[in-house]
């Protein structure tokens, strides 16, 4: 065994841990606050859904295809530098939407200004803690992680009582100020692992971002995010305006959100437990088809208290998903470049992230239903699942 006087997991790792854990709350509070502001929006500008449902794409494909470069500024000059940038670019984001005249004002501040923001500390901030971890790497990604479960649950709730109280634009303000603190406080103290010493990869062992995606075990596995990431994504900006259909009240539909944060936590922080018996690829595979399952949950939904069941179960899953992707990517590919791979991995949810809700809309605005958006998302749960199934059976080549 080498001589390491540094322990594996030293206690700096769980300060790292939690850093993330506030950061990705921040942005992802951020962004699932969407729905609060969704009817505001409509009204404000006499717009479709469909129309409104583009500025949470934009945001989404971007911090999704611009993950990437995220993850590769991170492995260059760190966590710290890159994240901070990004919260400064979000409030500034926040700010400038709350002076927007126009929709198309909107979608560049939220849609674009925002996503450029999160994708400055969605990848650094998870791949942060990688490194730090190596036999409770899925606990303390998960415990990271569940800052986007916190954010959804927490964000958009509050957002919601400051719109009963304040403007729409007064709230966003208030968010941009919350962004500047918080995340930024929150940025500050990420580190690099020592593991990966001061360049852009260090020492550590693993694949290179060019030799990764040589690999079939990616491939299949940047499949499986790419077709089911409309799945994971049209919730968040739709199932708020469903409830609405539904006959709830403002508050509960938006709450609705808030409830897929707290599915989002359990599974989160549940997710370490099943991963470490069955194994986290087989783990992936199992959460896939219970995301798709939760599908006829939502197409049963007439009652607010099934819209909740669904949520809470949608989140379930959701979390689990986002949980796992860091740690398999660390330990199918080493910690080399883990920044880049995770970042390039998110790159395959990009698309889905604007067309799903983008699309849904449409259909529902042709429809008047989500009926037939819902039997959409089964089709794509299930190609999902078989693409993680390949992903299953290429794992355990060395490359």
């Amino acid at each position: 065994m080498p001589d390491n006087p540094t322990p594996p997991e030293p206690p700096k790792a769980w300060l790292i841990v939690w850093a993330s854990f506030v950061c990705l709350a921040v942005i992802f509070g951020v962004s699932y606050s969407f729905a609060a502001f969704f009817e505001n929006f409509a009204k404000e500008f006499s717009a479709q859904r469909a129309d409104v449902s583009l500025v949470f794409g934009l945001c989404g494909l971007v911090y999704f295809v611009l993950g990437a470069l995220g993850g590769i500024l991170a492995d260059r000059w760190g966590p710290r530098v890159v994240c901070m940038t990004g919260m400064a670019l979000i409030a500034l984001g926040l700010y400038l939407t709350s002076l927007a005249q126009s929709l198309g004002h909107i979608y560049l501040s939220f849609g674009l200004l925002v996503g450029l923001g999160i994708a400055f500390v969605y990848t650094p901030a998870i791949a942060a803690v990688q490194p730090w971890f190596t036999t409770r790497r899925v606990l303390a990604s998960g415990i990271a992680g569940s800052g986007v479960g916190a954010g959804t649950l927490i964000v958009p709730v509050a957002v919601s009582y400051l719109l009963g109280h304040i403007s729409w634009r007064e709230t966003l303000q208030a968010m941009a100020l919350g962004v500047l603190l918080l995340g930024c406080g929150a940025a500050y103290l990420l580190e690099r692992a020592p593991s990966l010493g001061a360049g852009a990869s260090g020492q550590a062992s693993g694949l290179t971002l060019a030799q990764t995606l040589k690999t079939p075990v990616f491939r299949w596995l940047y499949l499986c995010a790419l077709i089911s990431a409309p799945v994971m994504f049209i919730p968040f900006a739709h199932i708020s305006a469903a409830a609405r259909d539904a006959g709830m009240l403002e508050a509960q539909a938006v709450g609705l959100v808030g409830l897929i944060g707290i599915g989002s936590v359990t599974g989160r922080f549940g997710i370490a437990w099943v991963a470490n018996r069955w194994g986290r690829i087989q783990t992936l595979l199992l959460m896939q088809c219970l995301l798709g399952l939760t599908y006829f949950l939502w197409a049963g939904a007439q009652e607010p208290w099934m819209f909740s069941i669904f949520a809470l179960c949608f989140g379930l899953s959701y979390g689990s998903i986002v949980s796992l992707l860091p740690a398999i990517c660390m330990e199918l590919f080493g910690g080399k470049a883990v920044s880049a791979i995770i970042g390039t991995l998110y790159t395959g949810a990009a698309l889905g992230n604007l067309l799903g809700p983008v699309l849904a809309g449409k259909v529902f605005d042709l429809t008047h239903s989500y009926t037939l958006v819902i039997y959409l998302a089964l089709g794509l749960s299930a190609v999902a699942a078989a693409s993680c199934w390949r992903t299953l059976k290429y794992a355990d080549q060395k490359y």
